[in-house]
């Protein structure tokens, strides 16, 4: 997923990419920031770099977007050249598109397969759409990104089982979670941990199984990461071990050899 903007709306727009690997797991790939003006827009306008179409389109394909991506344009007026160009580079070469704006009627609506377009009214200051549109903005983004990652397996009901676990603070998260996820005592989430190599994706799928740290993270490599289809597979896995155990391996009878008939 792509998300294109300028100004406030392209800082929100990094914002948002920049919080899904550390909360999803995920490659700082899979959900991706593209804004006016580059990195220096960040901390400094940079005028005028939202007002070309062209280049707009330029930065999308320098990202190396396709037909297999989603592109999600973020202007509140719903007018802003850089954008709009972004987003006719991306309908050309069948990217699903999607428009974040707060002018229902504005071209940016229009020229999205999926508008959302909040009635954010006027603002509290004059112009500055970095108050109410912005907000409504960064909402929209959480939405479209939780979604996303709900969607892919990288959460485990309400639990971000996904999460990076590398500062003391996400560590002793993660280890909570494990508690709450698996019904588990603070020493046993501790010691799938430590046998996970702190993967917290497997120390679950360990403890909620009884499979064996590798089995586990190959589930989870077979499954992209999916959480509960790695943890359906791990569990169909170990109910047939346990029937084969009670019964043996289920063979082919042999196949009986009788006298040659007489030609």
């Amino acid at each position: 997923m792509y998300y294109v903007g300028a100004g406030t709306s392209g800082r929100l727009a990094v914002l948002d990419a920049a919080e899904c690997p550390p909360t999803f797991g995920t490659p700082p790939r899979k959900v991706r920031a593209v804004i006016a003006g580059g990195a220096r827009a960040l901390q400094h306008a940079v005028e005028g770099a939202e007002d070309s179409a062209r280049n707009g389109a330029r930065d999308l394909r320098r990202a190396g977007v396709s037909k297999l991506d989603v592109v999600v344009g973020l202007s509140a007026s719903g007018t802003t050249p850089y954008v709009l160009g972004a987003l006719d580079f991306a309908r050309r070469i069948g990217a699903v598109t999607v428009g974040v704006t707060s002018n229902p009627g504005s071209p940016l609506a229009k020229r999205t397969r999926i508008a959302i377009a909040p009635d954010t009214g006027p603002e509290a200051v004059a112009g500055s759409t970095r108050l109410k549109a912005g907000t409504a903005q960064k909402l929209v983004l959480n939405l479209l990104s939780t979604a996303a990652m709900v969607r892919l397996g990288r959460v485990y009901d309400n639990w971000m089982v996904h999460v990076a676990l590398t500062n003391q603070k996400l560590r002793r998260r993660g280890a909570r979670i494990l508690q709450e996820v698996a019904g588990v005592t603070p020493r046993a989430a501790e010691h799938a941990l430590r046998q996970s190599g702190h993967n917290l994706p497997a120390a679950l799928v360990m403890l909620k199984t009884g499979a064996t740290a590798r089995d586990a993270q190959r589930w989870l490599a077979k499954t992209r990461g999916n959480v509960r289809q790695a943890l359906e597979a791990a569990e169909n896995a170990a109910t047939y071990r346990r029937k084969t155990a009670r019964t043996g391996p289920i063979l082919a009878a042999p196949r009986r050899r009788g006298r040659p008939r007489p030609r």
